[in-house]
């Protein structure tokens, strides 16, 4: 029996504002986040990468990930990559880049990631609007 497609597992989704890779092919996520915090909606965020890893498949596969505003319909952005894995002990990792991201509104966004069209993980992404601290003015010393 000649195996020539299996659809294969997510090992992981992350976000996270950047990430590098080193000369070794290791790769190394830079501000990995479970919500976005921001000082007031709208907003622009510059940069909102999803890593993501896909093993114990065999074939030719298209990942879509989505970001879904709060109203859990809308998708704000959609990135689709096409990969292959030859063998099942193989794995392919993936970076969607949703560059000048509009943030309307504060809420509940969704990162939805699937292949070749079947949902395989949905998770929630908090934006939270939190004002920028002030720093207490410096105490005058005691007795001066």
């Amino acid at each position: 029996m000649n195996i020539t497609r299996i659809l294969p597992d997510l090992q992981c989704a992350l976000v996270c504002e950047d990430v590098r890779q080193e000369v070794t092919g290791n790769f190394i996520l830079l501000g990995v986040t479970a919500f976005l915090r921001v000082p007031q909606v709208p907003i622009t965020a510059n940069r909102v990468c999803v890593f993501s890893r896909w093993c114990a498949g065999v074939g030719n596969f298209t990942e879509t990930v989505r970001l879904i505003a709060p109203d859990q319909t809308t998708a704000l952005r959609e990135a689709k990559v096409k990969f292959v894995l030859q063998d099942p002990a193989h794995n392919a990792t993936n970076l969607s880049v949703f560059s000048q991201l509009e943030l309307p509104t504060a809420g509940i966004y969704f990162v939805e990631v699937l292949v070749d069209d079947v949902m395989k993980l949905r998770f929630p992404l908090p934006v939270l609007v939190a004002a920028p601290q002030q720093q207490a003015a410096p105490s005058a010393p005691e007795g001066a």
